[in-house]
């Protein structure tokens, strides 16, 4: 399903070749800084593992797969997208995103069968959903699978991708680096959907998208 999912969004040999934001911005964020585990499925997204054991990941990956998650995105009415995070750094960047672009947003608790049974009032119809980690975001994962949606996610390098339709490799668990990624995100696919031209119409600064301490 990765491979499909990239391919459908002309695959990453058409993607420029200079980063969306320069790489020491990635790298102060810490995007690229991992978990101490490192699962078999992320291991083409590792680009070293450090001294003390964390796995390091390649931002030039992270950069590309944030290209092809904002075109495959912008494939979809914003209405129908649904972005989810459980994680409490990821609430706010989810929140910030789904009001740029125009998505359905869970930040919080997922209510279970909201995907699956059309008696909750909680119930939604998404025709994608963004995951911020597979692992606390596992019930929202796990019903898109069973109604046969495609899965985009933010994967660490502890993560299982198996279900995951376009991984975007990066630190979910960070206040910044999450604030960046779906920063990036929602200024690739407002560039997508042609809502703006340039970077520079993106006036909205990443620290709108960063939680709270």
């Amino acid at each position: 399903m990765e491979e499909q999912a990239v391919t459908e969004t002309n695959g990453a040999e058409e993607l420029g070749s200079h980063l969306l934001i320069p790489e020491d911005v990635y790298l102060t964020s810490g995007v690229h800084i991992g978990t101490q585990q490192k699962s078999a499925d992320m291991k083409d997204f590792i680009f070293k593992v450090r001294s003390d054991g964390l796995y390091v990941l390649d931002v030039k990956k992270t950069d590309e797969r944030i290209r092809v998650a904002a075109r495959f995105l912008a494939r979809y009415p914003p209405e129908r997208v649904l972005v989810v995070s459980a994680r409490q750094y990821g609430q706010k960047p989810a929140k910030t995103f789904a009001k740029a672009v125009g998505t359905m947003v869970v930040a919080g608790r997922f209510v279970p069968g909201s995907l699956t049974n059309p008696i909750l009032p909680a119930f939604v119809e998404p025709e994608v959903v963004v995951v911020t980690d597979p692992a606390a975001d596992d019930q929202a994962l796990s019903e898109a699978l069973s109604i046969g949606i495609p899965i985009v996610a933010v994967c660490d390098a502890n993560n299982e991708t198996r279900n995951v339709d376009l991984v975007v490799p990066s630190n979910n668990k960070g206040r910044r680096a999450l604030a960046t990624v779906y920063w990036l995100l929602t200024r690739e696919v407002l560039k997508a959907k042609g809502a703006i031209q340039a970077d520079e119409d993106f006036k909205t600064p990443v620290e709108e998208f960063e939680a709270a301490l």
